[in-house]
């Protein structure tokens, strides 16, 4: 297992940075690595994220001294959506089929866990958060079939966009971590405008389904102190409490979402009027 520790930030300290600061301090650049369970540890609000990408055999989740237990999920609940191929987790013996889109939940307590691919040609690309737990709530895989399906936007504003809910109220119970995946109309490019904060919870999100020449403009900062980091295919931008959330792109786009603080709540956002942007 890889996990880069990324450290918090204040505000009126980010809004000095350079370009390539910005980048470092909030951009993952590589999410997938070939039979890696490869994660950032990020001190807002401790959430962990990253990809696993078995290709030829089986990707075993470890654990480092960074977390301080003895099994990863020990004091941990995490969330998985596969972005791949056809692949299976098994946790403490029990084997979920995971198709493409296909998310699961991982309750606090599971001790072995192990990630494989079906096809090498096709790997499974699982896409995955990890928030600090108290209690116990039951695993379970999550079909987008079944995740709760939120339509939101319009043509006319290009943000005509599903929110696919899966690690939620509605669906399955958690502690903290709130997790879905949001995918946009053919014609639209806006994940939200107006824009929102929320200082309860933090969110990370993961922007794929990109063509090759396409990128996501995320925008960031305080609502009247805004900045912007440019976004390529299968890249993952951490987003604290305090920053705005937003974006845009230059063609159609998915992006997973991620969310671990105070509350479990998907509405409660702190929205930012249109005048009030700068």
């Amino acid at each position: 297992m890889r996990l880069e520790t990324r450290y918090s930030t204040h505000p009126e300290d980010s809004r000095h940075y350079t370009t390539d600061e910005i980048r470092d301090h909030y951009l993952v650049e590589e999410v997938f690595l070939p039979e890696e369970a490869n994660f950032v540890y990020s001190h807002n609000d401790r959430i962990i994220a990253g990809g696993i990408m078995p290709v030829n055999g089986r990707v075993i989740l470890g654990v480092g001294k960074e977390l301080g237990v003895e099994f990863f999920f020990q004091r941990r609940e995490g969330g998985i959506i596969n972005i791949g191929g056809a692949g299976q987790v098994k946790l403490d013996g029990q084997v979920f089929d995971m198709g493409q889109y296909d998310g699961l939940y991982i309750g606090m307590g599971t001790k072995d866990v192990e990630f494989t691919s079906m096809d090498k040609e096709n790997p499974a690309k699982y896409y995955f958060n990890s928030a600090p737990a108290h209690h116990s709530f039951p695993t379970r895989i999550i079909t987008l079939e079944q995740a709760n399906k939120v339509h939101l936007g319009s043509v006319e504003n290009l943000n005509k966009r599903t929110i696919n809910q899966y690690v939620h109220p509605a669906v399955c119970e958690s502690c903290q971590l709130v997790m879905g995946m949001t995918r946009l109309e053919e014609g639209s490019v806006w994940n939200t405008m107006p824009c929102h904060t929320h200082e309860r919870r933090m969110e990370v999100y993961f922007y794929f389904n990109l063509h090759e020449n396409d990128k996501v403009f995320h925008m960031m900062g305080q609502p009247q102190e805004t900045r912007h980091i440019i976004v390529s295919n299968e890249q993952a931008i951490i987003s604290p409490s305090w920053s705005i959330h937003s974006g845009v792109g230059t063609g159609k786009y998915t992006f997973i979402w991620g969310m671990c603080g105070e509350n479990i709540e998907f509405t409660d956002m702190d929205h930012v009027d249109m005048q009030d942007l700068r």
